[in-house]
């Protein structure tokens, strides 16, 4: 599997990212995958692996390079739940400092450098994201309606920006929520504003999961879920961006 460590200008320096190639060579559709707020590593870039031998040229950011290149904390291998807080205390600085503004100022950035790509195909492209990645995936594809064709968000924030920024969504969207993240009543609510913008969606809570479900190296694994998020993000890419 074709890997590259890249550097993107952004109107505040230089994002480091991961890429993931198809073996197959030639143009390929782009996926952007915004990282969880653990950032790029073993387990986000085996899942860009998996998604490139789809098809897809799939690009990961360094979402805190304002910060220094990734990895900026020390992870253990397996983050389990004794060492959250600890990490958390480092991270969460980071995330508070990272606005919607810098969001869209980086997904301009993002985006530009994608078309610029020789292994990208010319046309839309897909956005995903998980945890904070995912809140970024919308906010990515609200702001750029004509480019972004896909959005997915996994245990995601998706609505934490409220329906002005959801009602601007044109891609397909799939939305899966971790079941201890979202109550029923707040997941009915979310689609009664996705059902009034008209978009073409899905969005469901994945039965026994909690927050981080898709991440192999987290307490909160659950390999069902990681298959399901598999099956749906697929189904979705494969109806907005065939890659034959």
């Amino acid at each position: 599997m074709p890997t590259k460590t890249l550097h993107i200008p952004t109107a505040d320096g230089q994002a480091d990212a991961f890429a993931a190639l198809p073996d197959a060579g030639g143009r390929r559709p782009a996926v952007l995958m915004y990282p969880d707020g653990f950032g790029i590593r073993p387990a986000l870039r085996q899942m860009a692996c998996e998604l490139a031998e789809h098809g897809y040229y799939v690009l990961v950011p360094n979402i805190f390079y304002r910060h220094g290149p990734a990895p900026l904390i020390e992870l253990p291998e397996h983050i389990g739940d004794e060492a959250r807080p600890a990490i958390f205390a480092e991270l969460m600085p980071m995330i508070e400092t990272h606005t919607a503004e810098r969001t869209l100022s980086d997904a301009d950035a993002y985006l530009r450098f994608l078309t610029t790509q020789p292994e990208v195909s010319t046309g839309p492209v897909a956005v995903t994201g998980y945890c904070i990645g995912g809140l970024m995936a919308v906010r990515t594809a609200a702001a750029h309606p004509g480019q972004v064709a896909a959005v997915a968000g996994f245990h995601a924030p998706v609505g934490a920006d409220g329906p002005d920024v959801l009602s601007k969504l044109t891609a397909q969207l799939h939305f899966g929520h971790a079941e201890g993240d979202i109550t029923p009543e707040a997941h009915k609510e979310l689609n009664e504003i996705l059902n009034a913008s008209g978009v073409s969606y899905t969005s469901e809570i994945y039965p026994g999961t909690i927050h981080g479900f898709t991440m192999s190296d987290t307490d909160a694994f659950n390999p069902a879920a990681l298959q399901r998020h598999w099956d749906r993000l697929l189904f979705l890419l494969g109806n907005t961006l065939p890659t034959s």
